[in-house]
């Protein structure tokens, strides 16, 4: 027999129907996780420990980690006690403050167990249960193996406890409402333990361990999407922003005019200067000073796995500069002869700065990015020695220049150092970049 229309649509009916309760239980099971991610109970506090419970040196180990992690930079004010918190956090969504990470029992962390703060750590959840927003990146702290975490609790533990109260988060509405960090951790929240590469050395696996896990350069040095969390695959390394500064790309897509080798990479991150390349600035600065103190085989190893991102990027040693000198000078005369009082004393070739091994205008990689924000936030507010007075210095100057002759300078700099399309919207930029650094 065949079947009648009444017997088809009553067929259809009934696929409705499971398709109707198939996708009600796909919401509900979608609910039940959400939830069972968003309620996280509270563990109980234990008393403080005292600096005789551990080891010296596994407290020694755990500083080490702590500065290749730069904590006391996030975790520490301006003029504050060292890891008290209530560093300004500025980000897309507002303002997060840092907390404090010292064994205070009342404002820090001095009732907080191993296993609370491995779960801050890794899963970002507060001791007491609450959500932590991943300004904590424990999207890379969940890489990090537990016996170095455990060395990292013992030095946060032996530090000098100081009352700091937690100040309050300015954030856009609705995002102070923790629970729907539940909702980001479902989607972006799956990296596993680092396990090391069979293919590579032992060097390059430590690299890659530090630089994914507690360096979390990536966190700089890639692009995020909309919801905040790094664009990973072929995106990872491809560039991003830090602060306000292009963090360039690392994995060969970056404009540097000489490919970086693990050699200039270690001079670059052990002393903030590297002759063919620049200097270190911005949020750079902090990164340099902690790891100028770091073993020096761990910067090496980090070194030589970010060398490795774009190990397939090749160009000539030595690229003969772009002499543009005369087109640049016509092109913006003011700036030229601004140019040449206040900056040919350090930068111009042949002067005592120049044989002292600071960077080349012609391959300094701030000249050579798409965008102007490193250039004009060096002009600016100048570039501070990361590692100590012997590192490189540039004197701000936000008080003597207008933004119109910073654009003008900027623009002489593209034109004469660099092959590269004209920045636009110069004095615009400055003019924001300015407003910025006036604001609280």
């Amino acid at each position: 027999m065949k079947p009648t229309r009444w017997a088809g649509r009553a067929a259809g009916r009934r696929a409705v129907v499971g398709w109707a309760a198939g996708g009600a239980l796909a919401c509900l099971a979608g609910v039940g996780a959400f939830l069972g991610i968003a309620y996280r109970s509270g563990l109980p506090t234990v008393p403080t420990p005292k600096a005789s419970d551990f080891p010296v040196e596994l407290v020694s180990r755990g500083a080490a980690l702590a500065t290749i992690g730069d904590c006391i930079v996030c975790h520490t004010a301006d003029g504050g006690a060292a890891y008290a918190g209530g560093r300004a956090l500025a980000t897309p969504f507002g303002t997060l403050y840092s907390t404090n990470i010292t064994p205070d029992r009342e404002t820090g962390i001095g009732g907080w167990s191993k296993e609370a703060f491995k779960r801050a750590m890794r899963d970002g959840v507060s001791r007491d249960g609450r959500h932590l927003y991943p300004a904590l990146p424990y999207d890379h702290y969940r890489r990090v193996h537990d016996g170095d975490l455990d060395a990292i609790y013992a030095f946060l533990m032996t530090r000098p406890a100081t009352s700091a109260p937690a100040k309050a988060n300015e954030l856009i509405f609705p995002l102070g409402f923790r629970p729907l960090l539940a909702g980001w951790k479902l989607l972006f929240l799956h990296q596993e333990e680092f396990t090391p590469r069979p293919d590579h050395d032992a060097v390059w696996n430590r690299g890659a361990y530090l630089a994914e896990g507690l360096g979390h350069c990536s966190g700089c040095h890639s692009p995020r999407n909309l919801a905040g969390a790094e664009e990973t695959g072929g995106s990872a390394y491809s560039g991003g922003m830090a602060e306000g500064w292009v963090a360039p790309a690392l994995n060969g897509a970056g404009p540097a005019a000489i490919p970086w080798t693990a050699d200039s990479l270690f001079t670059y991150l052990r002393t903030g200067v590297e002759g063919r390349h620049g200097a270190a600035a911005g949020p750079m600065g902090p990164v340099v000073h902690g790891l100028s103190r770091a073993p020096e085989s761990d910067v090496r190893a980090i070194a030589t796995y970010i060398a490795s991102l774009s190990a397939d990027r090749t160009a000539p040693e030595t690229p003969a500069p772009p002499d543009r000198t005369a087109e640049a000078a016509k092109a913006n005369p003011a700036a030229a002869a601004l140019f040449a009082g206040a900056c040919a004393g350090c930068h111009e070739g042949g002067a005592p700065m120049m044989t002292q091994g600071r960077p080349g205008l012609s391959t300094v990689t701030a000249l050579q990015l798409d965008r102007p924000d490193n250039a004009i936030r060096a002009i600016l507010q100048g570039i501070h020695p990361p590692t100590g007075p012997a590192g490189p210095t540039m004197p701000p100057f936000a008080a003597s220049l207008t933004d119109a002759q910073v654009a003008d300078l900027a623009a002489y700099l593209r034109t004469r150092f660099s092959d590269r399309p004209a920045w636009t919207s110069l004095e615009a930029a400055s003019a924001t970049v300015r407003k910025e650094e006036s604001q609280p």
